[in-house]
């Protein structure tokens, strides 16, 4: 029998606590998007604009840094005030880690999940995917685009704004381009377009080099390796250093994007969500090296 992820966790957390990450990752997703929509659908203007580009209470500029990106490569001059609002999400970014976009306010990120959660209950299999290193030549094959037509290339078919517009406005045509990456998630690839693909991913990946919050795999001498974490990671490569090595349990990669899925779905409560500051292990593991420093063994992880 196909083991579902999480089932054991829900068992023995409750469900509440094993969906604990989820509930408020959906809670910051909708309530952004309330927050733009509150405008056009009630004519109560809290934040004008879209992911790409708004004002909130007519004064904070915000930009997204891959809009101004195919801006600058495009030779149009951006103005003051986007440099501004692409400068204040940097620094947002670089303080929160940049993939908490993906995970926390993307709204593609619904849409990918939905795709996930129904191609394991289909129990359906693919080939293997794209290297995850495809999603940055594909930010730079559309820099490189922009740079030739003189034009925004990726905003033409850009799916998170797309979305988001669409949701706020009418979906019109666009219902089409989100369906297939829903689509290409189900039956080509697991986790391909946020995984693999995503260019915007790519770009807010680069600012998560020196993000806060950090997932540890504190307790990790209590995995039981039964996958479940990394059934459900949008990005699986990142969890094995932090939960099979010999150094820092902190998940370090870039691609990290915060969500959470590996505390949600983890019966044994490896995985916690810290700081990038806090390398101790859990007191298991320090107590087993300290009975083998007793007994003359050494000890098989170095103190951290």
């Amino acid at each position: 029998m196909t083991r579902i992820p999480g089932r054991e966790a829900i068992a023995r957390k409750g469900w509440l606590r094993a969906h604990k990450w989820l509930l408020l990752r959906r809670a910051s997703q909708l309530g952004l998007l309330l927050l733009f929509a509150l405008g056009p659908w009630l004519g109560i203007w809290v934040v004008k604009g879209t992911l790409t580009s708004s004002r909130t209470l007519d004064t904070l500029p915000l930009t997204d840094p891959f809009f101004l990106l195919q801006s600058l490569a495009a030779g149009h001059p951006p103005y003051r005030e986007a440099l501004i609002g692409a400068a204040i999400v940097i620094a947002f970014y670089l303080l929160v880690g940049g993939r908490v976009y993906c995970a926390w306010a993307c709204p593609m990120n619904i849409v990918t999940d939905a795709a996930a959660w129904l191609r394991r209950r289909l129990k359906l299999h693919s080939a293997r995917a794209t290297s995850p290193s495809m999603r940055y030549w594909l930010l730079g094959a559309i820099l490189v685009a922009s740079f030739a037509s003189g034009t925004l290339a990726w905003e033409w078919i850009n799916p998170v704004s797309l979305l988001h517009r669409g949701l706020l406005f009418g979906l019109g045509a666009a219902w089409a381009i989100v369906l297939g990456v829903f689509l290409y998630d189900l039956l080509v690839a697991t986790k391909g377009w946020c995984g693999h693909l995503c260019p915007m991913g790519a770009t807010y990946s680069l600012l998560n080099v020196s993000g806060l919050p950090k997932v540890s795999a504190l307790r990790r001498a209590a995995c039981d390796d039964c996958l479940d974490c990394y059934a459900v990671c949008p990005e699986p490569q990142v969890i094995r250093p932090a939960l099979k090595g010999d150094g820092s349990p902190i998940v370090s990669s870039i691609n990290c994007t915060h969500c959470g899925r590996c505390i949600d779905v983890c019966a044994q409560d490896v995985f916690q969500m810290t700081t990038r500051f806090h390398h101790r292990r859990d007191g298991h593991e320090q107590g087993t090296d300290h009975i083998a420093d007793r007994l003359g063994c050494g000890s098989a992880r170095p103190v951290q």
